[in-house]
């Protein structure tokens, strides 16, 4: 399987002509009956040599965080993230392998992240007597969101340095990630009742992190560069912060939800549906399935399926999702046709022709 990445590749270094890759792209989205923007493209495995070497750096990964940390615990993510950036100078780097990539990022990543927390963890005899000689607790939370923002910060900071050498797609979802980690940190170290506020602070960052996917994913409206992969981990990301919090206020696990909660949230779902075909993903179709699930497995209890509620609810959405993928293509058509003049910025629901000289 070859990506657009390879295809620019070959292009770019003379191994076929433009008009050869134009013809290519033109004859494959001609044979699919579907433009390339539909199918959210993303390479996750070059070969089954991925998976083999994925393995054996997550075994390599895990004992030289096992023996650094042996030795004093910070080692253990400091050696982990040392590690991982020298493994990625060859199989990122050099090799372009694409599952090995993403574990080496979140490995270093983690790595980082897991070295500063365990400076603070090892000093924890030290810190703690500290903060509890602050007698207002606002102070005491205070400080541990600051402290909690700065592994954050760092984390983000590390991100970056790793994303201009070695440019894999997904770190920016890391490093925004890490960003969003710094900003809920500091709020709720510096505003103690921002706790009870947990999931629309979630959703609102949630929404954030959308409108930067959309940045990406509206400056390569095609899908042919590398900032289409960066904005499909960047919805990856945001989908679950946005349903799941949309679905948590609404108490849907809390208890066993009534007819009207589950309609609201089949709505909802639809809704999620409507948006994932107007910006071309599924992360958000995806990330909210388990609610709409539960949602008609209480649906049809209430109705009295009580021993075949499961069996009805995956017969239905699985149907549904199915009919929805073939028709996909149609299904966009008509939702972006509603959206007016904003069609303009986001994918195209037609094929772009590419020229060939």
């Amino acid at each position: 399987m070859y990506s657009e990445q390879d295809l620019r590749s070959a292009v770019d270094a003379g191994a076929i002509t433009p008009d050869a890759a134009a013809a290519l792209r033109n004859h494959i989205a001609a044979q699919r009956q579907s433009p390339t923007v539909d199918e959210e493209q993303f390479r996750l495995l070059t070969g089954f040599n991925d998976i083999f070497v994925a393995i054996a750096s997550a075994l390599l990964l895990a004992a030289v965080g096992w023996i650094g940390g042996s030795i004093w615990a910070p080692l253990a993510g400091a050696s982990v993230a040392v590690a991982a950036w020298g493994l990625a100078e060859y199989f990122t780097r050099q090799r372009r392998m694409a599952l090995p990539s993403i574990l080496l990022l979140l490995a270093f990543v983690g790595g980082v992240a897991g070295a500063l927390a365990g400076v603070i963890a090892d000093n924890g005899e030290t810190l703690e007597p500290w903060l509890k000689s602050f007698d207002s607790e606002q102070v005491q939370y205070a400080i541990v969101g600051t402290m909690a923002a700065v592994i954050a910060a760092l984390t983000a900071a590390a991100a970056w340095l790793h994303w201009r050498r070695f440019m894999v797609p997904i770190t920016v979802a890391a490093g925004a990630v890490a960003v969003v980690a710094v900003v809920m940190a500091l709020v709720f170290g510096l505003i103690p009742g921002a706790k009870d506020a947990v999931f629309p602070l979630v959703f609102v960052a949630g929404l954030g992190m959308f409108a930067f996917a959309m940045r990406w994913d509206m400056s390569d409206r095609e899908r042919l560069t590398r900032r289409s992969d960066v904005a499909f981990w960047l919805h990856l990301a945001a989908a679950p912060m946005i349903a799941h919090s949309v679905f948590n206020m609404l108490g849907v696990f809390d208890a066993a939800i009534g007819v009207p909660t589950a309609l609201l949230v089949i709505a909802l779902y639809i809704v999620f549906a409507a948006v994932a075909l107007a910006v071309d993903r599924r992360a958000l179709l995806v990330s909210s399935l388990a609610y709409v699930l539960y949602a008609l497995v209480s649906l049809f209890k209430t109705a009295g399926a009580v021993e075949l509620s499961a069996a009805f609810t995956g017969l239905v959405i699985g149907s549904a999702l199915l009919l929805l993928s073939a028709f996909w293509h149609k299904a966009r058509a008509v939702v972006v046709g509603l959206t007016g003049s904003l069609s303009d910025r986001l994918p195209p629901v037609n094929q772009p022709r590419m020229a060939t000289a």
